[in-house]
């Protein structure tokens, strides 16, 4: 129940806040075009959608109290934006998603008796600090592609620089707990009568197919960089797909978890976990960045007329595979740093 009327109520909140003045009735009756209509109805039926399989999920104990506290900083931060009120107003992205972590965490722990804060913070506080330099490889790519830019920052640098590392540390933790709770909401998996051998092997990938998505997964990485730049300001989709076919094969090769490794043993639940958690943390992300004081805008050349919030529409199926990167990217660095373990 916690879930949904913490999702319920941000949705209604600023709403509800903007319409205490006249002056702000107006404001919000200018600022509610139709692709924010539609950026609230995708956002709203996201979340029912998880409200739902949540409630119909068996509950091993009751929602803890950290995720209460998640409630109460995040529906305390909407308020305090639309008051306007510093430093939550610039700061209110990183506290967003704080927030939100706890909360997906403590749903997580409610559903399945385990969570990752509950039983490894440690790993929690690994995936924040990888979470900072994994994206600044993304923002590398964007000094050449410009595809988009923030603005509402604070003047000074070392507050700026706050912001920045306290938003990207909430990336990937982000994705990874989104997608506990979505794998921890689906239907339990049926019990399947054990693969003869020759089915079992027919489910794996080739060292042919793995080298051939290796090397597709570098022209992806490498094309941005080397066409002339006013051509790869319109590719950095290639850079959302060109991480996961580079390091999953890669992954799967050194006995790392991979998708690649889950389905050759009929596993699906982590890769529609991330899949899913992609989605998820998308709408979210744009759904209170548009509220936001310091914000990112899009200034890529294509369907800056198609927008939903401040993304346009098309760029909304990019977050499902940048949260399956988020993993192997993850893995991959982990291990680099002696964080993982080969699993075979």
């Amino acid at each position: 129940m916690a879930v949904a009327f913490i999702f319920v109520a941000q949705a209604i909140l600023p709403v509800l806040l903007l319409l205490l003045t006249w002056q702000a009735k107006l404001n919000f009756a200018l600022m509610l075009s139709a692709s924010t209509t539609l950026g609230l109805a995708l956002t709203a039926a996201t979340v029912a959608l998880l409200f739902l399989r949540y409630f119909r999920a068996r509950r091993l104990r009751a929602f803890p109290a950290y995720g209460w506290l998640g409630w109460l900083a995040l529906l305390s931060a909407e308020v305090l934006l639309f008051a306007r009120v510093e430093p939550v107003a610039t700061y209110f992205t990183p506290i967003a998603w704080s927030s939100y972590i706890l909360i997906a965490d403590a749903a997580v722990l409610a559903v399945t008796n385990r969570s990752r804060l509950n039983d490894a913070p440690i790993v929690v506080a690994r995936l924040a600090l990888l979470s900072i330099p994994l994206w600044l490889i993304f923002e590398a790519y964007n000094l050449r592609l410009q595809n988009w830019t923030y603005v509402g920052l604070p003047r000074a640098w070392p507050t700026a620089l706050f912001g920045y590392a306290w938003s990207f540390a909430t990336i990937t933790p982000a994705v990874f707990e989104t997608s506990d709770l979505v794998q921890a909401v689906l239907p339990a998996p049926s019990p399947r009568p054990l693969p003869e051998p020759a089915q079992d092997s027919s489910r794996k990938i080739s060292p042919t197919a793995e080298f051939i998505l290796m090397i597709s997964g570098a022209a992806c990485l490498l094309i941005p960089l080397l066409v002339p730049r006013h051509l790869a300001a319109y590719l950095f989709a290639l850079v959302w797909i060109g991480f996961l076919l580079l390091l999953d094969p890669l992954n799967y090769r050194l006995g790392l978890p991979s998708f690649i490794g889950d389905l050759a043993e009929g596993m699906r639940r982590r890769f529609y976990g991330f899949l899913f958690a992609g989605w998820v943390c998308g709408c979210l992300w744009e759904f209170w960045n548009y509220w936001a004081t310091a914000k990112w805008l899009y200034t890529f050349p294509m369907f800056q007329r198609w927008k939903i919030f401040e993304m346009p529409a098309p760029g909304f199926l990019g977050f499902l595979p940048f949260a399956l990167e988020c993993f192997v990217m993850y893995v991959t660095a982990a291990w680099l740093l002696g964080w993982i373990k080969r699993v075979k």
